[in-house]
């Protein structure tokens, strides 16, 4: 294959690229389900162990964003083409414009603002290209690195839903987060008169 210009694609940044799941992602799916601590704040349970069949039903389903069910999957790479996690745009509801964003970064890339990046690259898809209006998302309470994520990228802290999940014996909150389209253009209006 000839070597791909990225100098203009839309889904990168100066840290990270978005690009579709492929069947061969099965393998950073397995081998990131052993990442007990960081599953369980992204699914808010703890899991049975994983399996190279799941691993390998779920990159089949997602790949080439073959999916129908309202979530559009992508695996972050650094600019090196390093798989380093996965982010997804959810709950899409285009009558009400309202969406969620899901997204894991493998821990040895954690801390080094490659989530915050994703995010920011799919906030910007959904606001401009899908027209949506309102991002709706929640942190499981303990989650501080989420929190400041969220804080960074312009959310609202809009409430607390308290005791919503059982896990490890104990019934814990989900700190609720969001932010309009009119807040986004707001902060970015303002990023570009710093610059």
């Amino acid at each position: 294959m000839r070597e791909i210009d990225y100098s203009e694609y839309y889904w990168q940044d100066d840290k990270i690229r978005l690009r579709a799941i492929a069947i061969e992602d099965w393998e950073n799916c397995y081998i990131g389900g052993f990442d007990s601590p960081a599953r369980r704040l992204l699914e808010c349970m703890t899991e049975l162990p994983p399996t190279i069949s799941d691993a390998k039903k779920f990159t089949a389903e997602f790949a080439d964003f073959g999916s129908s069910n309202r979530r559009i999957m992508f695996m972050i790479e650094n600019l090196n083409g390093e798989s380093i996690g996965g982010i997804n745009l959810n709950s899409i509801d285009e009558r009400n414009g309202t969406f969620s964003i899901g997204i894991v970064v493998d821990k040895k890339h954690r801390g080094q603002g490659y989530g915050t990046s994703a995010m920011q690259i799919l906030l910007k898809y959904a606001f401009l290209e899908r027209r949506l209006n309102k991002f709706n998302d929640y942190v499981l309470e303990g989650n501080e690195g989420s929190a400041r994520m969220m804080k960074k990228l312009g959310c609202v802290q809009e409430g607390v839903r308290r005791q919503v999940v059982y896990i490890n014996g104990q019934y814990m909150d989900f700190i609720m987060f969001g932010l309009t389209k009119d807040e986004y253009l707001a902060m970015q209006r303002a990023e570009q008169l710093d610059e």
